[in-house]
């Protein structure tokens, strides 16, 4: 398969203006996001997808490849879908959407993902990761992810789900296998183009989980699982975190 790799990249953030932009250890967030998701080797190419010149001319300072998207897409799904029209739709099968804001990116989650969507019937994949920490289960910016026999999507949710019903003693994820969804996402090119096309969802507007959409309207999510957790800045103090993690590293 053809893949195209696509970083979003805003430069507004309502918690954490300029996050793309932000030093961590003398790096930008985009340029660490972008140099670890070059080495995945499933990717036939990588580009960033921003709306500001500021971010467009930084990537391109660095050798990157970057295109300028609309200002106003309510997602990263639309955004990867307007960078792939430029890019040109008929040079990819498939897009990866690569989160901007996870500078401690494993290369191989990208393989682990793209493996899954090759073994997806519905032609979208994610990925999750065994939850090691009850206090995650009861974290609303943790997403938790139910699945079937098949491995494929049954619910994503900000609650703890299942409900362990009869459980009184001792951490829950020691009595069932809770799986925490790491925002990464494949999908083929076609697909892709089906889904900005849908209208938003009773379910995504209650949880705010834009994948609740695709579920509520028939489609399938192959959910991969990896044993590399996730680091995702949303806050200066996360920002503040990888910075530690990266002086150290």
């Amino acid at each position: 398969m053809r893949i195209l790799g696509i970083i979003p990249a805003r430069y507004a953030s309502t918690r954490l203006p300029g996050k793309p932009l932000a030093d961590i250890a003398g790096k930008s967030m985009v340029q660490r996001v972008l140099e670890r998701a070059t080495q995945a080797g499933s990717l036939t190419e990588v580009v960033v997808a921003t709306d500001d010149a500021r971010i467009f001319d930084h990537v391109g300072s660095l050798g990157g490849r970057a295109v300028m998207t609309g200002p106003k897409h309510p997602s990263g799904t639309d955004r990867c879908f307007e960078a792939l029209r430029i890019m040109g739709m008929d040079r990819f099968d498939a897009v990866v959407n690569i989160q901007g804001d996870e500078p401690f990116l494993v290369p191989a989650q990208i393989d682990e993902l793209t493996a899954a969507l090759a073994r997806s019937s519905g032609g979208i994949a994610t990925l999750a990761h065994d939850l090691t920490d009850d206090r995650d289960l009861d974290d609303p910016g943790k997403v938790k992810i139910t699945t079937d026999v098949h491995g494929d999507a049954l619910y994503f949710s900000r609650a703890a789900i299942p409900a362990l019903r009869d459980h009184t003693d001792g951490p829950r994820h020691g009595a069932f296998r809770f799986l925490k969804h790491i925002g990464l996402y494949a999908y083929r090119s076609d697909v892709l183009e089906q889904l900005v096309a849908l209208e938003p969802s009773t379910l995504e507007r209650a949880e705010a989980l834009e994948q609740l959409r695709w579920l509520e309207h028939g489609f399938k999510v192959r959910v991969g699982l990896t044993a590399h957790p996730s680091f995702c800045v949303d806050t200066p103090a996360d920002l503040e975190e990888a910075r530690r993690l990266a002086a150290r590293s």
